[in-house]
């Protein structure tokens, strides 16, 4: 999808990122048995984070094993499985035909419009499932269109949006913990959508899609403003996550939320920087 939710790897110990890559397994173990080969191809990292901040806070009955796949064919894998990961491969498959349409839709990529095509009957599927929450996100998805093709530049809004839908997704179950769990999402929505936005800015200006950094854009205090933003997103939803009672897994969930998060941003800051100094 993203790819902007991972880990920091050289910042964890071994243990830790075998922890977080059975998940990752686990991940693409459910999303084969529930959609098939098409559904693994949507693997992400985005929904592993997910479904190991849920088990970690649930802390549910969990499956686990080695086994081999077409990524891994000779070398065993061990994966955690649970409900969990099978409700991760739900969304995950859900966004990745969401954003296969997006692409589509703005940059008419044969390959995007191929994708969307065979997940089509595998996302009616996650519909069935949870139709009531599908609905809203549906109903998100609609308002999204419509600011971009009003070309809306009131940033705050029109990422709210996209994190109104990951609330919607990180509200796992009406308890307790579901405020918390939305707001975490909320604001884990916005960091992603403003990312994805930032990243793209050239290329948007040139092909002449919608991003709402446009009108900041050329401003010289952009990068100051844009990073100020980001961050502004992740201190919100790291303070939500900080109100839950996890136990396990709190140093990989953290490595994530404070440093893994920041490797793309780095990354394209730093080239930006370089294609700036280079003209």
């Amino acid at each position: 999808m993203f790819g902007y939710i991972v880990v920091n790897k050289p910042e964890m110990k071994f243990r830790e990122f075998d922890m977080y890559q059975s998940y990752y397994c686990g991940l693409c173990k459910s999303l084969g048995e529930r959609y098939g080969k098409r559904g693994q191809m949507t693997l992400s990292y985005d929904m592993t984070f997910l479904a190991l901040l849920l088990s970690s806070l649930y802390e549910p009955e969990t499956a686990s094993g080695y086994r081999r796949c077409i990524a891994h064919p000779v070398q065993k894998h061990f994966y955690r499985q649970n409900e969990f990961t099978d409700y991760a491969a739900d969304m995950n498959l859900l966004l990745s035909y969401e954003k296969c349409l997006d692409d589509w839709n703005d940059e008419h990529k044969i390959k995007k419009h191929v994708m969307a095509a065979l997940l089509k009957s595998r996302n009616q599927k996650v519909y069935e499932r949870y139709p009531k929450k599908i609905d809203k996100i549906f109903e998100c998805m609609d308002r999204i269109h419509a600011y971009e093709k009003t070309k809306s530049q009131n940033i705050d809004e029109v990422a709210g949006v996209f994190g109104e839908i990951m609330a919607e997704i990180f509200a796992y179950r009406q308890d307790e913990w579901e405020e918390t769990l939305r707001r975490m999402g909320f604001f884990f929505g916005k960091f992603i959508y403003l990312m994805d936005a930032y990243e793209d800015i050239e290329t948007d200006l040139k092909q002449g899609t919608y991003n709402p950094f446009f009108a900041v854009y050329k401003q010289e205090d952009f990068e100051e403003k844009a990073g100020q933003i980001l961050l502004m997103m992740m201190a919100e939803c790291s303070k939500a996550y900080e109100r839950l009672p996890i136990v396990e897994n709190t140093q990989i969930l953290r490595n994530i939320l404070y440093s893994g998060v920041w490797s793309k941003y780095d990354q394209v800051k730093q080239k930006r920087k370089e294609q700036r100094e280079g003209k």
